[in-house]
């Protein structure tokens, strides 16, 4: 007899295919809507998850990250139908864990670059054999393959012109950007950044 856990398989045993696709998100880029829009084509449900990475400082708290994303969200699913069946969730901890609690049958995640590759590699074969839960991988699209929220940051940080952000991310989150760069107190003034290709 099938053993079940909640929100995978329904009254007929029919299995209901939910995806987790998670990152920190700050900020979130088009290449990380670019990901959301194909990945909500391949399955049943796909959660969003918004998380919070101990090795990382960010630039927007868990909560401007999780409205921005469940917006722009919304906006997507205007001309990407599929996209309805996106939801964004915040969480904190281990993200197999949340996938567990949510009842997703894989990670979803995008590969921009030979880097990625290989530590996205390494952390999908540990999340099977911890946790026994498969890993998707996407492709973005190419003018996304060399963006990265990490290069946003230091951008930000370095006072950098963020008209040359136009493209790479939402105009929302432009916007947002620029109220951080204008404010003389930024916690980023004088703070190394993390590496530029570090996987977000």
């Amino acid at each position: 007899m099938w053993k079940t856990r909640p929100g995978v398989y329904n009254r007929d045993m029919t299995k209901t295919h939910i995806a987790m696709y998670a990152g920190s998100f700050d900020p979130i880029t088009n290449g990380h809507l670019d990901v959301i829009r194909r990945g909500c084509r391949l399955f049943d449900e796909l959660v969003v998850g918004v998380g919070q990475n101990p090795d990382k400082r960010c630039l927007f708290s868990i909560e401007d990250r999780t409205t921005m994303a469940t917006q722009l969200v919304e906006e997507l699913s205007k001309d990407c139908p599929e996209a309805k069946k996106v939801r964004v969730e915040s969480y904190e901890g281990l993200t197999v864990e949340f996938a567990r609690s949510i009842g997703a049958t894989a990670l979803l995640r995008g590969l921009r670059n030979a880097t990625d590759t290989a530590a996205e590699c390494q952390l999908a074969l540990a999340n099977r054999h911890v946790a026994d839960i498969e890993t998707v991988f996407i492709l973005p699209s190419q003018e996304f393959g060399f963006t990265s929220s990490s290069l946003i940051r230091q951008i930000v940080a370095l006072g950098g012109d963020l008209k040359t952000l136009t493209g790479v991310v939402p105009q929302m989150v432009i916007d947002r950007l620029a109220e951080v760069q204008s404010e003389a107190s930024s916690k980023l003034r004088g703070r190394e950044m993390e590496g530029t290709w570090g996987v977000d």
